[in-house]
Parts: structure tokens; sequence; C-alpha cells
């Protein structure tokens, strides 16, 4: 993920600021059903800490973000918060997790990158972990502040997913305007 626009102070406070008051509460809530209290969880891209604080409430999580300057305000805001600088494609750690989450983030990954991310996280998986992503649908991709954007569909997503993982469910939902999001959340295939 090369997206430059998250690596400066400058670009990190203006999204601080651009995401307030925005969270993904309405989808932990939908996390919450499949994956047990004090699970073991990994945000993908925690940038401003919003959803690794609810998540946190419920999971015993450890945020991440590929940002330098993510990770220090994260760190700063958190400072009992486990944080740790990941990449959501590569996602080098050691660790095994019940469950990974992510809100708006792997929408960032180009569609190779996607697949490598999807086949990485079936491997730091448990036995029967579950993903939880959220992405805006549409086709196409786009520039946005410097931030590459990628747009998919749901037969998209049930393909790319289905090789490592179960679907349990894959809804549209509204984020901004009416079914312009999509999350999936998935088990693990034995």
């Amino acid at each position: 993920m090369s997206d430059k626009y998250y690596h400066t102070k400058e670009s990190v406070e203006e999204y601080i600021k651009l995401a307030e008051g925005v969270n993904g509460s309405s989808l932990i809530e939908k996390l919450r059903k499949v994956l047990k209290s004090g699970a073991n969880l990994l945000e993908l891209g925690s940038g401003p800490g919003s959803d690794w604080k609810i998540l946190s409430e419920t999971f015993n999580v450890t945020g991440s973000d590929n940002s330098n300057e993510f990770i220090q305000h994260l760190l700063s805001s958190f400072p009992n918060g486990k944080f740790e600088k990941i990449d959501a494609v590569s996602i080098e750690t050691t660790k095994t997790f019940d469950g990974i989450f992510s809100n708006k983030v792997l929408h960032h990954l180009k569609d190779e990158e996607l697949v490598e991310s999807i086949k990485r996280q079936s491997e730091v998986l448990s036995s029967e972990g579950i993903v939880c992503h959220s992405f805006w649908l549409g086709k196409g991709s786009e520039f946005f502040k410097e931030m590459f954007v990628n747009y998919h569909e749901e037969k998209e997503l049930k393909e790319l997913f289905s090789k490592q993982f179960d679907i349990i469910s894959l809804d549209k939902y509204d984020e901004f305007d009416k079914d312009d999001s999509i999350l999936i959340i998935a088990r693990k295939v034995k």
C-alpha cells in the first residue's frame, strides 16, 4: 500500500478532523454477534483510533497502521493500548488472532494486493477465525487526496474471499449515500 497521504503530520491531522464523529459502531455491533467477547482481534488501519476504542470495550484488540504518524497519534491518545506498525498487504506479525477488522481500509489496496492480504489474513487467523471488513461499493478506482481508492461489488468480494473463507454475511449499507458501502463478515475455512 503506497498512499502518501497518511504519512505526513499535516495530512494525519487533516484526516482526524475529517473523521471526527465518524465511527464503525454499527459494523462492530455485527462483529460482536459472531466473535466472542475477549477474543484476540487485529484492527487493520486504526487511523485516529475511534473504532479501536469501541473494539477495545469488547475484544483484546491490537491496533495497527502503516503510518508512523498514526502510530504516534494512537500511542499518545491511548497509552495503555497495543499498537503495531503493520502493512495491510503483508501483515507481518508472529501473532495469531481470532478476528481481523477493518473499516474502509482495504479499499486502498489494488486488486492483486487485496488477494495477497486476504491470503495473509487467513494465515494469521486461528482456526475458524473471523474477518469483518467494510469497502466502498462500486466499480473502478480513483485517486482522492493522493489516496488510491478501489471500489468493489458484492460478486467480486464474494469471489475474492471465498477461496479462504466461508461468507457469513455480505451486506450493503449507507455511510453517506444509500448503499454506498458494503460489509463482509466471513469465517476462515477449516
